[in-house]
C-alpha cells in the first residue's frame, strides 16, 4: 500500500486539476427554466429548455452528487444496517440516593462600606 500512495496523491491531483474547470462552469451555468416532453418513436425525449424556449444542451451532472456515483462501486460490500448476530441484553442494576442539603445558619448582610 506505501507504494501506491504517490501514485493515488497524483492520480487524485491530475483528476482535480482535469475536472476543476469545468466543475465551476456546471456550477455557475443557470438551470433549466423547463422541459419539453417530445413523443418519439423510440419513445419519450425529454428537452431541456431556457426561459426563451430554447434548448439548453444535455443536462450536467451536478457536482455536488457526482461523489454518490462511487456508491455504486461500493454497493458490493456487506450491508451494514443488517444485524449479524443477537446479543442478550443484561438488566443494569441501579440505587437511586437523593441527598438532602442541611440548611445553614442564616446569615445576614449588612449594608457596603462605601454607599
Amino acid at each position: 500500500m506505501r507504494k501506491a500512495q504517490p501514485f493515488i496523491a497524483v492520480a487524485l491531483s491530475a483528476l482535480l486539476v482535469l475536472t476543476g474547470h469545468s466543475m465551476a462552469q456546471a456550477r455557475m451555468a443557470p438551470g433549466p427554466q423547463g422541459h419539453i416532453v417530445l413523443c418519439t418513436s423510440t419513445g419519450p425525449l425529454a428537452v431541456l429548455v431556457d426561459v426563451d424556449g430554447q434548448p439548453t444542451g444535455p443536462a450536467h451532472i451536478c457536482p455536488d452528487c457526482a461523489i454518490s456515483l462511487f456508491q455504486a462501486v461500493v454497493d458490493a460490500g456487506p450491508n451494514m444496517a443488517a444485524p449479524t448476530a443477537w446479543i442478550k441484553a443484561e438488566a443494569v442494576g441501579f440505587k437511586l440516593v437523593f441527598h438532602t442539603p442541611e440548611a445553614g445558619p442564616a446569615v445576614a448582610r449588612g449594608p457596603p462600606a462605601r454607599a
